[in-house]
């Protein structure tokens, strides 16, 4: 078993006042490079509304799926790049399997490849190479929604 496939926590996760409930980030991707520029991107905090980002990095799709069935996640970003099975078709089965998935965001490989992650029922999608501004703005937005949508159950 891959060291990234247990549930490690982020160095990001410890953020802010012990009121607030962290974010938990299920992060995706076989090459640790592309989960290091994500945990990067998110920062500590994705929006000064929201509470601290914990990370946890993830690197084989069984991993990913046994995580997300053990639940407590709030958002999963997928690498749609990753091998041997990409981002897109993890998240496929995660819809179609977990109930009450969590939102989704998935790197795509290029800008044009945003209706390949609406096939694989992403609420969102950010194309490689990734931009800090654009990832954090896309994850608050999905927060925010997910937190709403708590508040209001």
């Amino acid at each position: 078993m891959n060291a990234a496939d247990t549930n490690q926590q982020g160095v990001h996760g410890n953020a802010g006042s012990a009121s607030e409930t962290a974010i938990k980030v299920l992060i995706y991707s076989d090459d640790s490079t592309t989960r290091e520029k994500v945990v990067l991107a998110l920062g500590r905090r994705v929006a000064a509304d929201l509470p601290p980002i914990k990370t946890h990095e993830f690197a084989t799709p069984l991993a990913v799926v046994n995580a997300v069935d053990n639940g407590g996640f709030d958002l999963l970003i997928l690498d749609g790049e990753a091998t041997p099975a990409g981002g897109m078709g993890v998240c496929r089965q995660l819809k179609d399997e977990i109930y009450e998935c969590p939102p989704v965001l998935v790197l795509t490989g290029r800008p044009q490849d945003g209706w390949l992650a609406t096939w694989s029922r992403a609420e969102a999608w950010t194309p490689h190479p990734i931009d800090p501004v654009a990832l954090a703005d896309s994850v608050a937005e999905l927060v925010r929604a997910r937190l709403a949508k708590r508040v209001s159950a």
